[in-house]
Order: C-alpha cells, then structure tokens, then sequence
C-alpha cells in the first residue's frame, strides 16, 4: 500500500483475502494486521477462513494473538463456536472445557452493552446439560440462577428480555419443587423415614436457594404450590433490574455515538476521528461516574473494559494510553499502569512522550533502575538521541544518582552529534541553581561559547546567567564578542538585549552609544539606511518605559507606529495615503515598539516591504461589479490603474447604468468586512432610485450622494399619471393617486405573512406600469427578507 494506513485499500485486501484461498489469504491478513492489530473485523475473517478448512491449530493460534486486545462480540462469538465445535464429542469433559470458555468469554466480554445474545447462549448451553440425578439438576438450576442474576444486572440490549427470562425461571423452579414435595407415597416404614430424610433436604434447598422462610412447609398437604413461587427472589432483584435497565438507556445515547467499524488510525484531524475521540470521551466519563451505583469493584472492572474497548479504535492515540495508565495508579493498581504503559510504547514506540510518562511513574514508586531502562531506552544506538532526551537525562541522574553521576554523563553527552547548546545551558543552570556552584557555570558556559558562538540564543542565556551574577562587566565583554562575530541579520536580538542592559545598568552617554551602533549595524540589513540612523521619539519610549508603564498613550503608540511606517515607505511607489495600524497592535515590550524591518533571529517572517496598511479605499468596492461598457470591458477593476493614476468616483458611476449608479451611491460607507445582507436589502428598499426617461436610457435625474432622498421624492418621480380619464372614475382615480402616493417605504413594514405577499404584488404591478425600462427594481430582492430587515433596523 502507498498510505500504510489507507483505510480504502485495506478494505480492498481484505475482499481479495475473502476470494482467495487460504494459502493466499494468509499472507493478505498477516499485511492487514500487522498495520491493523486491532480490527476485530479483519481478525474475525482470518480465523473464520482456518475453520473453514478445519486448521484448528492454527485456529486457536490466531484467538491466542488475538481474543485479550479485540474485546467485540462478534470475534469473541466466533470463538464460543468453535470451542463448542471442538467439544461437541468429548463427553462430559468437553461440556466442562466449554463451560469454562464461556465463563472466560462473560469475564471479558460480559459488560459489552451488546452482550445479551452471549447470556443467553450460556444460559441456554446450562440448561441443556443432563441431570440424571436430583443432585445435579438442582446444581446445575444454581447455575443459570446465578447467570440469570448477573445477566439481570448487566445493562445490555437484551436486558428487559433476560428479566422476563429469569422470572419465568423462577417461577417454574419453584412449581417444580412443591410439586416434588407433594407427591404422595405409599412405601413401607423404612421408605418413608428415607422419604422423610429426602423431604427435609428439600425444605433445606428452598430455604437456601430461595432465601425466603418456608417453615409452613411442614404441612405441605392441603396447602396451595403458587404460594410456593419464588417471589423473594425476584423481589430482591427487581431493584437491581430497574438500575441496570436505566443506566442502558443512558447508555445505548453514548454507544450510539461511536462507530464501530472504525479502523485504528493515527490522528489526522479529521472531524470523523474528533467526534470519536469525543464519543469515546463522553463514555469513558459516564463510566468512571458509576450511574448504576455498583461496588468498587464491579465498577473497575466496567472502566478497564471501556478503556480497552476504547484502545480498539483510538490505539495511535497516546492521550488515551496516558490516561488510561494514570487513572490505573491512581486507583492504587501501579503494576497494572506499567503494564499499560509498556503496551503503549509497543503501539506508539516513537512517542517520547509516553516514554517520560513511564520513566516518571517508574521513578515516582522508587524503581529506580526500571526508570533509567527506559530514560536509556531514549537513545537507541546513541546516533539519534534528542538534545532533550540528553538533558533529561542529566536531571535524572542528578536526582537518583548524584552530582557525580551528572556530571559524567554530561562529558560524554557533549561529544554526541546531536548534542546543542541547550544541553550546555541546562547542565550550567543546574549547576548553578541547584548545586550552588557558579564558578562550574560560568566554566561550562565558556566552554559553550567555544563551540556556539555563532548561536543568538545561547548568547542570551549565557548574558541572562551573568545578570544573575550582576557581573556588569564580562556582560559588556560578551556583548561585544559576540556582536563583532555574529552577521547583521542574526544579531537583532542581542542587540535589543546589549540596549536594554545599557538603559537599565549604564549611563546616559552609554546608552545613546550603543542605540546608535545598534542602528547603524541594522541599517545594513534593510533598504532605508538613511531613515534608520534618525531618531525618533520611538527610541525616547524605548528608554523610559518599564515592564508595562509606558510614557505616553495607546493613541500616541499608534499614532507613532504609522508615522514610522510611512517614513520606511514614502519613497515607494504609492500614490495614496495608508491609514495607521490598529490600536494595540504593537509589541509592547520594555525595549520599546519593535520595527518590522528588524525580525528575531531564527524567525521567518513575510515580506514586508510589499506590504500595505490596510485601506478600505483599497479594495475593490460594489463599482468592480459594474456591467460592462460599450467596449464590453470592465471599466474599473480597482482602486489604482496599472497605466495610470486612480480613477474618480464620479467617472465610475458615469460608466454605469443610470439606475445601478443611483444605487450604488446610495449605499452606505461600509469599512471592513462585506456588510449584512438584510441590512443591504434594507437600503434597497428605502433608496430612492429614479427612472430612466429617455429612449438611450440616460438618467433623468442627477446622481445624488450623501443620505437618501425623501420618500415623497420618489413617489412624484415614480407616479403613474394617465393621459386621459373617463369622468366617472375620477373618484376611484383620485384615490388611486392617493394610494401611489403613500409609498412603499413610507408605509410601516407588515409583519404578516399576508400582508407582505400583497406588497410584494404591489411593488411587481408598480413596476411594471413604468414606460421606460426601470433596471432598479430588481434590487428590491425579497419582499420577506427586505421586509423583515427593514423593521429590525
């Protein structure tokens, strides 16, 4: 497979696996597993396809790979099959060895939400049994009671139907018993005192079978068998039921969440795989809060089944081997963490994470040599160890084993390849703040400066260590070795740090110097030298701030940093003016407001110098949807021309159609994001949009700008007056006109359906009464939307 995890192509092995014979489906499902251990699916048709030729060796060779990390019903079904197929014809000793695989499967697999058919199969398989005897009729009836009464609290599909199950049960036992006892018998002397012996052990196995007192059963003669029924039972477990049968409710919501065809994947931050971490999440909460409210016990053993069922699915995920090893030690079972522990790095072995994790809880209960194993484990071959892993070690060994020890180990960590600077800066720090040593501190950060002078940030820490020590001096020393070593670019950082020493421990005069050949080494990494070496009043905030008090207003802060930006670009080609940058958007840090020009060491940052402030008079506003020209160009395209200087607002609307240009001057300013469409149709619907008069289709009416015209402005320009009126309608005309007159957005806006159907009509008849072609109404859009939006603002 291309993508080793390629659910599609593993779906399409498995279907070649399943035509192919079992010769060459073997090496399909050993491919298919070794990616996907733990498919139930892919593991169920692997064996399925072994009982099929009758393999039984090799049969229960892949359950034994197989059974403890697919904890699903369907696998563990097929195992029941089989184990019954190889019993079928061993006697009472298969019947036992299948006895024993049920109870094995019921002790895994028991708590499954779909586990009832699996009560009921054992329940039926006990009760099939021969009991030639009296003895073993009545211990095999303690039996399925017990089953019945562990199933009865189990909440499964099939709770409800196992309940019914039992009480009949119960009761037909019960029938059974009396019915026993009842019998008359005519016997000699010697046969009744043995009836009578037999008799007693009867009263004794209601007595204890059924927990309820019989002492009446002495006369049983006369006496009616139904008040014999087991009813003592079955009241006592009727609460237990009620309980198990609500938590399945509430449980089959978060069951039905999780899919259970799903194949263990990596994470790949898909929305399905967030979902099932979530489903997963939900369930394992809803576990750990014990709803059924059973012993501890009982209720861990529910958890580890939900984890483990869990680990199916989300076995890549190392957040849920984590927790499910914590929330072991913190249920006091430490060997059972380990043990999940060390199954999580066979499933994730390049997680350090997980790897830390142990190492911790090994170290946590005194297991110290278990911890080193697996801080040594980190290693390898000693060619890939991490400069992490270098330095945790160190500490490790610091805790555990000594300074010595440490020390050591350090030696022969600074020969690796991959040793870095970090892992000098750790062991000097831990010198110095945990064995009190300066002097090896400050001999081991030497010894770095050696080999990583040409590193910034080692720079920083070895001048941070110095500060601790205030030793002022070998912090100017460092400093400029550091500067005269380092190139312009990469030196930003220890330049801002050389400032910020000088503002806090030196002088006026030295603090002016070493601002100044701080701008002047910078001024050789951008294009605007000359403007670098000015000062400014960015430089005045930079020296009299302090941690988060500045000397001057947010307002001030940004009124500067557009200043500096349009300094850094006024010689560039831009023929418009830029607005100053947002309030808040510099950094401030106590060195003063950082220049992009000058980016951190190590950092990659965009290209700037191409770069605008945002300008709302930028972008391409409603003109760039104007309808093409005569030429069947677009006249406007944007704010700036490629051959020329920008084109006037008014030359756009020029170029529009009459009744589109009204509109779009009408439309309000809107900065920012595209604006709300209701309030869009909104100002359609209160814009006065004037009719077009003439046969060219030119307005006739000026573009008017600014608010929009009255509503009695548009109901002159837009009434229909006709030429001739018969005289007994004049009335009916005159109010016709003073209907027209009221206008469509002077009215108060309907809230009915009805009524906004109506003035949806109105405005359609309106329309289509103008003579000249009337483009504007097609921006009314919808009546109910417009409506609607138009009463809300």
């Amino acid at each position: 497979m291309t993508d080793k995890y390629n659910v599609e192509a593993a779906e399409i092995l498995a279907n070649e696996a399943l035509r192919s014979p079992i010769s060459g489906a073997v090496p399909i499902y050993e491919q298919l597993l070794s990616t996907f251990p733990t498919a139930a699916k892919y593991w169920k048709q692997y064996v399925e396809a072994h009982m099929a030729v009758n393999n039984d060796d090799a049969t229960k060779q892949i359950f034994s790979r197989c059974l403890l990390n697919c904890l699903q019903i369907p696998l563990w079904r097929c195992y029941i099959r089989f184990i019954r197929k190889v019993n079928d014809k061993r006697g009472n000793e298969g019947q036992e060895e299948t006895r024993k695989a049920f109870d094995f499967m019921l002790n895994y697999v028991g708590a499954d939400i779909a586990s009832g058919p699996v009560w009921m199969e054992y329940i039926a398989f006990l009760r099939s049994l021969p009991a030639p005897t009296a003895q073993e009729e009545s211990q095999r009836m303690t039996s399925v009671r017990k089953i019945y009464q562990r199933a009865i609290v189990t909440p499964t599909h099939h709770v409800e139907q196992l309940w019914r199950d039992y009480e009949n049960f119960e009761n037909s036992i019960s029938r059974a018993l009396v019915w026993y006892c009842l019998q008359p018998k005519k016997s000699t002397k010697r046969k009744r005192r043995k009836r009578k012996k037999n008799r007693k052990l009867d009263l004794e196995y209601l007595e204890t079978e059924n927990d309820f007192s019989i002492c009446f059963l002495d006369n049983l003669e006369g006496e009616n068998p139904e008040m014999f029924q087991a009813k003592g039972l079955v009241s006592e477990y009727q609460p237990k039921y009620n309980s198990a049968r609500a938590v399945y409710r509430e449980r089959k919501k978060y069951t039905d969440e999780i899919d259970w065809n799903m194949l263990a994947i990596p994470p790949s931050g898909s929305s399905k795989e967030e979902m099932q971490w979530m489903a997963w999440k939900k369930l394992l909460a809803f576990e750990k809060a014990n709803p059924q409210r059973i012993d501890s016990a009982s209720a861990n053993k529910r958890i580890v089944f939900t984890y483990e069922q869990c680990l199916m699915f989300l076995y890549h995920y190392p957040d849920i081997w984590y927790e499910y090893a914590t929330w072991h030690a913190k249920a006091g079972s430490v060997d059972s963490a380990i043990k999940v522990f060390q199954r999580a790095l066979k499933a994730l072995p390049d997680s350090e994470m997980l790897r830390y994790a142990y190492a911790e809880l090994e170290e946590s209960r005194g297991a110290i040599q278990a911890a080193k194993k697996v801080y040594e484990s980190l290693f390898g071959d000693g060619s890939n160890a991490s400069a992490l892993s270098h330095i945790q070690f160190i500490r490790f060994l610091r805790r555990s084993e000594g300074v010595e020890a440490a020390r050591k180990y350090f030696v022969d960590a600074r020969k690796s390849p991959n040793c870095t600077y970090h892992v000098y800066v750790a062991y000097a720090m831990m010198a110095f703040c945990l064995d009190k040593d300066a002097k090896m501190a400050h001999n081991v950060f030497e010894a770095g400066l050696k080999r990583f002078m040409h590193e910034p940030g080692y720079i920083l820490e070895y001048a941070d260590f110095l500060y601790r020590l205030n030793d002022d001096r070998n912090i100017r020393a460092l400093f400029e070795r550091a500067l005269s070593s380092l190139p312009p670019e990469e030196s930003v950082e220890v330049w801002k740090k050389f400032t910020q020493f000088e503002q806090t421990y030196g002088d006026l005069a030295s603090m002016l110097k070493v601002e100044q050949r701080r701008k002047e080494a910078l001024s050789r990494t951008g294009d605007d030298g000359a403007s670098e070496l000015e000062s400014s009043l960015h430089d005045v905030v930079s020296r009299y701030s302090f941690m988060d008090l500045w000397p001057c207003s947010s307002n001030d802060l940004d009124h500067l940093a557009r200043q500096e930006w349009l300094a850094r670009n006024i010689n560039k080609k831009t023929d418009k003016p830029t607005l100053g940058i947002e309030a808040g958007s510099e950094d401030k840090t106590t060195s003063g407001v950082s220049s992009n020009t000058n980016p951190p060491a190590k950092v990659v940052y965009p290209d700037t110098s191409k770069m605008t402030v945002y300008d709302p008079r930028q972008i391409p506003g409603p003109a760039a949807l104007a309808a093409p020209s005569a030429s069947g160009t677009l006249p406007y395209s944007g704010p700036f021309s490629s051959n020329g200087p920008p084109i006037a607002l008014n030359d756009i609307l020029k170029s529009l159609p009459p009744a589109f240009a009204a509109f779009v001057a009408n439309l309000p300013a809107v900065e920012g994001p595209s604006p709300d469409a209701d309030f869009v149709i909104s100002v359609c619907l209160q814009s006065n949009i004037p009719a077009a008069t003439g046969k060219s289709g030119t307005a006739s009416l000026p573009l008017q700008s600014g608010a929009a015209p009255s509503t009695s402005d548009l109901s002159d320009s837009s009434k229909f007056r006709p030429r001739d009126r018969q005289p007994g309608k004049r009335k009916d005309m005159d109010r016709q006109e003073d209907d027209e007159s009221t206008t469509m957005q002077s009215q108060p806006l309907p809230r009915d359906l009805f009524k906004i159907r109506q003035l949806q009509k109105n405005r359609v008849t309106n329309s289509s009464r103008v003579t000249s072609s009337y483009t504007g109404s097609a921006s009314y859009g919808s009546a109910l939307s417009g409506d609607l939006s138009g009463s809300t603002s």
